[in-house]
């Protein structure tokens, strides 16, 4: 079986071609923005329309702009263009499946929410860019003439992370991590490893096709802060001592927002300027997703209103703020 893996040098697209490049069997070709040293990879725009001298069975399609900083353009472009643009490739190769990994995020309201599953409602209204292009480009996958199927990934961790784990550890090691306080109720979490969301594509793309969309996590939910201690422990990095409460984080992260969105400032010159003082960019603001037996997934016992917010937040005269981080397959 020959696949086509788009976004070949990103977290999810290269983990699974390092996993499954020597499977007898499969033939992988990836491609990507990016320059990388890969076997069987090739360096595109998927931005633009392309072509390759490659027939698939099966396209993987991973690529996407899951970074916590971007315009709206650039959201569009690389997740609904580079989708449209994929789309149109597999109709002029013989219509090979499309597996499209989107993203829980769709699903993502301002408000409680409890057991998702493959059927809860999603839109009209989306947490943030990142949600709303991920799901535009579900419905042009769905617009496909050929065989599809969506997976939708939850929070996605492991080896090759750059947004998850890394941002939380650097920040701790740094000494500015809080620990969060003022929910009423442990926040749970059901993530999803890598090598698990690897190992379910070789089904995605070779089973017969049951339902249009799957819902990806590790089955297992867990205290999102009491998983983070723990690893901080085996890690050998100390524990925060610093408190920060929910409302305090939230208020600096959505004024900070609402600044460079006035500014229009890039995300680069956030990025840098919240460098330069003591600045915390990390992922805990709570949130979680957990599933119980019969549901797909479960979607958290508090969560705020800025879900997934694209948002900085910065220690400013001793608060400390965070960075809401869009947490993605890609």
């Amino acid at each position: 079986m020959k696949i086509l893996v788009t976004g070949a040098s990103g977290f999810v697209g290269g983990a699974f071609m390092r996993r499954f490049s020597s499977r007898p069997g499969l033939t992988l070709h990836g491609i990507a923005r990016r320059a990388v040293d890969l076997p069987n990879y090739q360096r595109i725009d998927l931005t633009r329309p392309f072509d390759l001298p490659f027939e698939p069975d099966v396209v993987i399609h991973a690529a996407a702009r899951a970074s916590p900083w971007g315009t709206r353009r650039q959201y569009h472009e690389q997740n609904v263009v580079a989708t449209r643009n994929v789309v149109d490739f597999c109709e002029k190769k013989g219509k090979p499946r499309l597996v499209y990994i989107s993203s829980t995020a769709v699903f993502y309201r301002e408000e409680h929410q409890f057991d998702l599953t493959e059927t809860s409602p999603i839109g009209p209204r989306f947490v943030n860019e990142y949600a709303a292009t991920k799901y535009r480009g579900e419905t042009v996958v769905q617009s496909y003439r050929g065989e599809s199927l969506i997976l939708r990934p939850r929070a996605v961790f492991g080896p090759g992370d750059t947004v998850l784990f890394p941002r939380v550890l650097a920040a701790a090691r740094k000494g500015v991590l809080p620990l969060f306080v003022g929910q009423t109720q442990p926040v749970m979490g059901d993530l999803i490893y890598i090598d698990t969301l690897c190992d379910y594509l070789p089904d995605a793309a070779q089973r017969a096709q049951v339902a249009e969309s799957y819902n990806l996590t590790n089955g297992r939910p867990v205290e999102i802060q009491r998983l983070l201690l723990d690893v901080l422990d085996r890690l050998g990095v100390p524990r925060p001592k610093r408190q920060l409460s929910i409302a305090s984080a939230l208020r600096v992260a959505t004024v900070l927002e609402w600044l460079y969105r006035l500014l229009r400032l890039s995300w680069r010159t956030a990025d840098n300027a919240l460098r330069n003082r003591r600045r915390l960019f990390e992922d805990l603001r709570p949130q979680s997703h957990a599933s119980r037996p019969g549901s797909t997934e479960r979607k958290p016992r508090r969560w705020d209103r800025t879900v997934h917010r694209l948002a900085a937040s910065a220690v400013v005269d001793g608060y400390c703020g965070t960075e809401s981080v869009v947490m993605s397959s890609a």
